[in-house]
């Protein structure tokens, strides 16, 4: 089952970005399709992808850094974008493999190709929960800071491997090396994000709205309220009667035992014997 690609709205170059920060921003526009199909074991085929894909990027990369002297800083730029196009792919197959292909977009390529580079390029655009990686939709401003961020980091590496090119042959070597190692990174950033869980921002503020909240509507707190007051009003009644009976049944002693008296008083003594002497 072939995966379609997707095309994404451009990202206008606002300023003067570098050129290694424009290439990235051309790259990200476009994520590429796939003929892999959803694997049984996406764990193994991905590591399989994985060094198929290192391998061709570490080819094209000594090919490349090749040419000596001034010649070779002219292929530093034409490196990079051809080691990109294998490790986007990579993602795009690995994704394929996992089953997770709609959901790899611009955020995603971004953090996967380029996060062992410059990490810190995405702390305001990816948080971790747990296993879950929860990704900020990131508006054409952010892509722009993150492809900044990220071509400084990558123009003075490429600065460095750019010495290499005086020395050719073992120059290639040492650049095909790095290739592999920088595509096999990518594939480990992949392999670990679409084994857990992936979510936009959006997405979760959408699920929490839809969620059915417990707060009483305001009929219910008025219902409610009128219970409360109610249940006062009542427990305030009983009180009150009950202490009325009290009084009542005090009341009710009390006279009592004023007639008993008053009985006692009016009733005529019998005579006893002692009256008689």
């Amino acid at each position: 089952m072939s995966s379609s690609s997707k095309q994404i709205a451009a990202v206008p170059a606002g300023g003067e970005p570098g050129r290694v920060t424009q290439a990235i921003l051309d790259f990200v526009s476009h994520v590429p399709d796939s003929r892999v199909d959803t694997s049984t074991d996406p764990a193994a085929a991905a590591r399989h992808l994985s060094t198929r894909a290192a391998q061709r990027a570490a080819i094209a990369a000594s090919s490349l850094a090749l040419p000596p002297g001034p010649l070779g800083w002219l292929t530093l730029l034409p490196e990079l974008i051809a080691i990109w196009k294998i490790q986007g792919q990579l993602v795009s197959d690995i994704a394929a493999a996992y089953g997770r292909h709609t959901t790899l977009g611009r955020e995603q390529m971004m953090w996967c190709l380029f996060r062992h580079t410059a990490a810190q390029a995405f702390r305001d655009v990816v948080v971790r929960m747990g296993d879950r990686l929860v990704f900020r939709r990131m508006s054409n401003g952010i892509v722009q800071r993150v492809a900044r961020q990220v071509g400084v980091k990558l123009t003075q590496r490429t600065v460095g491997k750019g010495i290499t090119r005086w020395l050719p042959v073992v120059g290639a070597l040492g650049v095909g090396a790095y290739a592999y190692y920088d595509t096999t990174e990518v594939a480990s950033t992949a392999i670990e994000m679409f084994e857990g869980e992936i979510a936009m921002e959006d997405d979760q503020a959408e699920m929490s709205a839809a969620k059915p909240t417990h707060k009483p509507s305001a009929a219910s707190n008025a219902t409610n309220k009128a219970k409360a007051a109610s249940q006062s009003v009542s427990a305030k009644v009983n009180k009150t009667v009950a202490g009325a009976k009290t009084v009542a049944g005090a009341a009710r002693k009390v006279a009592s035992a004023a007639r008993n008296r008053v009985a006692r008083k009016t009733t005529p003594r019998k005579p006893d014997a002692t009256d008689a002497k």
